[in-house]
Formats: C-alpha cells, sequence, structure tokens
C-alpha cells in the first residue's frame, strides 16, 4: 500500500505580466511548510504552476504581436526563475497548457455534462475581463469590479452553466462538520454567508473566446478559465475521469490549499461543489491570507505599486525577504510592505540579534575550544528549556501561524544573547577559563537548536549555521572556523 503524501498546492498564478513579492508570498508559504515537514520526514508533494488561458492573456499577446502560447512559455519560465531565485523547492510544477491538463478538463467536463451537473442556457451579465469573472450589480463597488476597481462589461452568450445551486445544502453541511475547512475562521464566516445568501447556477463556458481549452462535445465552447484552472490541484495529482493514475491515491485529498484572499470564494465555494459533482473528497483545509500591500493598495504591475523581489534579494539576500514577510505580519492578515520597515527588522533582528550573536560565539568558540566541538551539554538549563520549546513552534508553523514561530524563536536569540551580555565570555577568558568551556559548549549547542528552527524559513542561513555548528559531522572532527558576519549590517534608512 502506497503511503499517502502530505499535499500542498499554491494557486496558479495567472501570466498577465511578470511575477513580484506578493506573487511570492503564498509559494513562500507553501516552500516554509512543505520544508518543515520534510525535515520532519513526512513525505510531501507540494504543486504550483501558471494559469495560461482566457481572454486577458489571449489580448494581451496579441497586443504585443506574439502567440498566446509564446508569451506563456516566456512569463510561465519567469515564474520558474523567481522560485529558483527564492530558493523554493516544489515537487510539480503545472500549466494549464500541458497536453495532460487539457485532456483531464475536458473529461470532467464531459462528466458533469451527462450527470447534469452542468447543462446549456444563455447567460446575460456583468463580466470583469482583469479577473475573468462574473458579478451581480450588487456585488460591484461604484460599478467597478470588486477586485480590480475597473469597469466591468455587459456580456450576452450561450453558455454552459454548472448547477452550483444544487449543492448549497451539502456546502454548508461539510462547514459545519469541518470548522477548519475553510481558514482561518475570520475568513470563513464571509464564505458561508455567501452560500446561505443562496447560491445560483453560473457559467462555465464562453463561446467568445478561443485561448482555451474546448468544450469536446461542442468545440465552439471554451471552458470557463477559472473553471479550467481550479481543475489543476486534482488533474497535477493524477486525476482523469477516463483514466485516473495510481499516483492520485498516494496525493488526493490536498492537505492544506494556500491561496489569496480574493480568490476564497472560487476555491472555498465553487472548487468543493465541483468535487462534489464528480464524487471526489474534498481538500482536508483551504486556507486564505491576506495581501502585501503598498499605501493601502494590493500589489499590481497595472497600478505601477510592486516591488521586485529579484531587487530585494540582491540588495539583502534570500534570507531577509523570506524572514521578513513572514514575521512582520501575521499570515493570514494584509500587511504595508515598507522598504524602510525592511531594513530596520533586517539590522535589529538579523544583523544585531542573530548575526552578532552567532559571530560572538563562534568565534570565541574557535578559539577556545582547541579546533574541537563538544557534546550535547545534558545539564545545561538553558538548553533544556530552549529544547522544550520545539514541539510548540512545529506546531505554530504546522498550523501556519509563521509569525509566532518566529517571534519564539527570536525569543531564544533573545535569552542567548542576555547570556552572552552577562556572563561577558571575553572576561571568563582572563578570569575564569574553567567556567569558559562550558559556557561555550552551551552556546554552541543552543544556536544549534536555532538553525534547526529557522531551516524552513531561512534555509541558506542554516545552512551556514549548521555548517560552523557541526550539524551532520562527528564532534571530533570538525573545525570551528573565524565565521563572516551572517547579515552585514546596512546603512538604517534616514
Amino acid at each position: 500500500m502506497n503511503t499517502k503524501k502530505y499535499y500542498i498546492t499554491t494557486p496558479l498564478y495567472y501570466l498577465n505580466d511578470k511575477p513580484h513579492i506578493g506573487h511570492a508570498y503564498t509559494t513562500l508559504a507553501a516552500d516554509i511548510l512543505a520544508r518543515h515537514l520534510r525535515a520532519k520526514d513526512i513525505p510531501v508533494h507540494f504543486q504550483t504552476g501558471t494559469d495560461e488561458h482566457g481572454s486577458n492573456i489571449e489580448k494581451i499577446a496579441r497586443e504585443k504581436g506574439v502567440d498566446p502560447k509564446v508569451w506563456c512559455d516566456g512569463l510561465s519560465a519567469d515564474f520558474r526563475d523567481l522560485w529558483k531565485t527564492l530558493n523554493i523547492k516544489y515537487d510539480y510544477f503545472i500549466r494549464t497548457t500541458d497536453a495532460s491538463h487539457e485532456a483531464a478538463v475536458q473529461a470532467v467536463f464531459e462528466k458533469l455534462i451527462k450527470s447534469g451537473d452542468i447543462y446549456l442556457g444563455s447567460y446575460d451579465g456583468l463580466y470583469c475581463r482583469s479577473c475573468e469573472a462574473f458579478y451581480d450589480e450588487g456585488e460591484l463597488k461604484e460599478k467597478n469590479c470588486p477586485v480590480h476597481g475597473k469597469p466591468v462589461e455587459h456580456v450576452s452568450e450561450e453558455t454552459y452553466f454548472f448547477k452550483l445551486s444544487k449543492y448549497e445544502k451539502a456546502l454548508l453541511e461539510h462547514y459545519e462538520n469541518h470548522p477548519d475547512f475553510l481558514s482561518p475562521r475570520y475568513r470563513a464566516q464571509e464564505m458561508i454567508n455567501f452560500v446561505k445568501s443562496g447560491l445560483k447556477d453560473f457559467s462555465v463556458s464562453r463561446t467568445k473566446v478561443t485561448w482555451g481549452v474546448q468544450v469536446k462535445s461542442n468545440p465552439k465552447h471554451t471552458v470557463y478559465v477559472w473553471i479550467d484552472a481550479l481543475l489543476n490541484y486534482a488533474t497535477g495529482a493524477g486525476y482523469n475521469p477516463d483514466h485516473t493514475s495510481p499516483d492520485f491515491a498516494t496525493l488526493w485529498p490536498a492537505d492544506v490549499q494556500l491561496v489569496g484572499k480574493e480568490i476564497f470564494r472560487f476555491h472555498g465555494v465553487i472548487w468543493p461543489a465541483m468535487l462534489m459533482a464528480l464524487g471526489v473528497e474534498l481538500p482536508r483545509k483551504i486556507y486564505a491570507h491576506g495581501w502585501w500591500t503598498i499605501n493601502g493598495d494590493k500589489m499590481s504591475k497595472s497600478k505601477g505599486n510592486f516591488i521586485r523581489a529579484e531587487d530585494v534579494v540582491k540588495d539583502y539576500g534570500v534570507d531577509a525577504l523570506r524572514y521578513f514577510i513572514f514575521r512582520e505580519v501575521t499570515f493570514g492578515q494584509d500587511g504595508d510592505f515598507s522598504m524602510d520597515a525592511f531594513q530596520r527588522r533586517y539590522n535589529a533582528d538579523l544583523a544585531n540579534d542573530l548575526g552578532n550573536l552567532f559571530s560572538r560565539v563562534m568565534n570565541m568558540a574557535a578559539k577556545y575550544l582547541d579546533h574541537r566541538l563538544p557534546e550535547k551539554p545534558e545539564d545545561s538549563e538553558t538548553f533544556r528549556e530552549l529544547s522544550s520549546w520545539t514541539p510548540a513552534i512545529h506546531r505554530s508553523v504546522e498550523a501556519l501561524q509563521f509569525s509566532e514561530a518566529l517571534e519564539k524563536i527570536w525569543q531564544g536569540v533573545s535569552t542567548l544573547n542576555r547570556l552572552v551580555d552577562t556572563k561577558k565570555p571575553w572576561e571568563m577568558a582572563k578570569k575564569d577559563p574553567a567556567a569558559l568551556k562550558p559556557f561555550l559548549h552551551e552556546m554552541v549547542w543552543c544556536l544549534r537548536l536555532i538553525a534547526g528552527w529557522i531551516d524552513p524559513f531561512m534555509p541558506d542561513t542554516a545552512s551556514k549555521m549548521h555548517l560552523q555548528l557541526g550539524v551532520g559531522r562527528t564532534a571530533d572532527g570538525t573545525e570551528p572556523q573565524k565565521v563572516p558576519p551572517l547579515f552585514p549590517r546596512k546603512q538604517d534608512p534616514k
């Protein structure tokens, strides 16, 4: 019997422009969780990818004078390049233009036509081209799209509908019986209220869009881009109603699906209803996080208020970025990105607290430990106390409370800094050399704990620390060396 892997997904990123920090946020969160679980020897499958169909992409590509597939090939590669830059280790990158995905989408559509869950009709209503979503009049903000703030257009055409109304009761029952399915709780109530207000069948095909997956039995129709995209979580795991892969049983159901709050309705209402119609088990958790904003507005290429992750990495290193965006704001809530705040936290938390602590301890260890790293200090009260924090830190990471985990870790860093300041090992070397070695033994092993804790968040930094601390090597075969700063201090913003 195959072991079920812990299956983590991000949304597919829409290829209307190059990626920025807002896109990276979800994928980094998934990477942190995946790294943490792998370190505990839990089998993980982490899937991300790109959403490549729809009228918006077709329009942009034509304006650029290129074929839509060529446009998508280039931008999809940009996303993969950024994930590499950010040290994101995914297991599978899916594209909605993949032949296997397109075939599975067609098979799903035909299955739902046969079951009566999809039927042919006509649509007359409002549509936002930017997010490729349909809206009722009451959902608009000042007659504009509630997400993009742009004018919607009136659409009238023949379309296939999905019987979303059929699953209203089943969805509410599932929410009640699985209270963690929609997370965090404070966002779940919005979805519950939406379903309770009454669900309407919605359009799942377009006749005026050519760049997409054709409906097999009626090729003048193209599958609505959101249906195409949502199915990736199942098709990427091997699902196809005509010939599902044996791998599907080792991955499904997804354990946690991370999404931005603006697409929570698609994932929390439409997606589970589709799975119910297919007779497929629902994911265990769908978690909607907040936005990174600039001056209160969501980062957006179209608004010009975005920050390139590559620029931050070039100036500060990848781990500084990974640390900041998960320490500064509770995952789930909105946060305003400021380079001033970034640099202040970089200098205070990374250069001063962690970096200075590590340099001070390791440079003294290199000088006074006879070129040998010590055995575990079983009689150290500080080491025992910090060791007891590990389960709580792990629980925080697994609950996606990343800032909570990092806050606890930095409490440990502060504890060690206070010890160094109190004990003054540079004076102990002169006045009480017999006490110096046990103290350095204690500090080295406490730093091993810190390195292990930060590994999912800052893997490069943890690796540098592990190398100096002898993790994975025998104590008598490791020679501490004088270490360069982990995080060179930057000039404070004015």
